[in-house]
């Protein structure tokens, strides 16, 4: 009976330590993973969407200027497309404020075609469109001002259109970028983690430990000398 109320006992301490093992060392990486897919899909749905439209407007030299200096104009006009003078002639158009304009459009160009992007982005497709309309025809006005002297004209190419899908990610997009951020900061975790330095730290130690045993022949040749003595 004594044995059997031992084995009970010692049952029940292994089943108690056998509950409280620690977690497994990798844990970190599917609970970073779940939080970031957690974290990217809620900012997805809570976002309110974001739509943007672009016009095109392009830089034409006249009879007497040659191709390569209306792309140097296309160049210089895109730096100026988002300045105050030219957002000024466009804010009555755009219908929105000279502060939110200039948070609200951007301006491209190529090194290797003398043709100017303008994106207008808005919570409203319609918005986002009149925007960018406004910003290329203030731009197209203010440059042709000075086409006598410069020799070349801005014409508009191509008029932005209301688009019908946001340029936003979708919740599904957001919830898979978080889910691969946090999953890669939770292998750099498992990476740099301080129990892995402590392991790491520990191993010259015991080589020095095997190190400092005497080798199995000197062990023997000790025993040798001895027997003789």
């Amino acid at each position: 009976m004594a044995d059997t109320a031992d084995q009970k006992k010692s049952d029940h301490r292994s089943g108690r330590k056998r509950r409280l093992l620690p977690p497994p060392a990798w844990w970190p990486l599917p609970v970073c993973a779940l939080l970031g897919l957690a974290a990217g899909g809620a900012y997805g749905v809570l976002k309110a969407p974001e739509y943007a439209a672009t016009s095109y407007v392009v830089a034409v030299p006249d009879d007497t200027t040659e191709p390569a200096t209306a792309l140097g104009f296309a160049q210089a006009y895109g730096r100026i497309a988002t300045s105050s003078s030219t957002l000024a002639y466009a804010q009555p158009r755009a219908g929105v404020t000279a502060k939110e304009l200039r948070t609200q459009v951007r301006a491209e160009t190529s090194p290797d075609s003398p043709m100017i992007a303008i994106t207008g982005t808005s919570r409203s497709a319609s918005e986002a469109a009149d925007i960018a309309n406004a910003v290329a025809d203030a731009l197209s006005l203010s440059s042709n001002q000075a086409a006598k002297n410069t020799g070349v004209q801005l014409l508009l190419f191509n008029q932005a259109v209301a688009p019908t899908d946001p340029a936003s990610p979708s919740a599904p997009v957001s919830g898979a970028v978080g889910l691969c951020a946090g999953g890669l900061l939770g292998g750099l975790w498992l990476l740099a983690r301080p129990g892995r330095r402590k392991e790491e730290g520990q191993e010259p130690s015991v080589v020095g430990e095997y190190a400092s045993l005497p080798a199995q022949g000197e062990h023997s040749e000790t025993k040798e000398k001895e027997s003789v003595r």
